[in-house]
């Protein structure tokens, strides 16, 4: 069964509504949060990129790219929970882990479901098959409106939960 329903939640995926790239994060972070993220990658079998600038390189360790210097090129990581479904992952900061997805492509249930699991992945705690997760929220708040989350992973639920009232159309 679906965590969350297609019909109770489209409208927080209108792009026109919320913008077309949400900001997804896990606030309350550390350098060892951000390593349990990329060696939850590593081991998914997502496919993944890692880039400074324009240059390609392997995934570094957390503490490597997160104590970079200022005006160095800047990191990102791009992740594929599944073939038509993208997570750019930026390293602004070791306290917050931060992404974006494309609402474009998450339109539906099977690609709301799909974000579900990849929400639940990252913010889950425990079950060491897969990885060390989080144990924290990971909440996605409107393009440009930080703070406001819509929906997002909630640790004590163990589920993705709707987190605001519907917009008034």
């Amino acid at each position: 069964m679906s965590e969350l329903l297609w019909a109770d939640v489209a409208c927080f995926f209108a792009p026109d509504l919320m913008g077309s790239l949400p900001d997804v994060r896990v606030s309350d972070a550390s350098v060892e949060d951000w390593q349990a993220l990329l060696d939850l990658v590593g081991e998914s079998g997502w496919k993944c990129q890692y880039s400074e600038g324009e240059t390609m390189l392997p995934v570094p360790r957390a503490e490597v790219v997160l104590s970079r210097p200022v005006d160095a090129e800047f990191p990102e990581l791009r992740v594929c929970p599944s073939d038509d479904v993208l997570a750019i992952f930026r390293f602004h900061a070791a306290d917050e882990i931060d992404f974006d997805v494309d609402l474009r492509e998450l339109q539906g249930q099977e690609r709301l479901d799909v974000l579900c699991v990849f929400l639940r992945a990252i913010g889950r705690s425990g079950d060491r098959a897969i990885g060390r997760r989080l144990g924290k929220p990971v909440l996605m708040d409107p393009e440009g409106d930080y703070g406001h989350p819509v929906l997002g992973f909630d640790a004590e639920a163990d589920r993705v939960v709707i987190l605001a009232e519907p917009p008034v159309m």
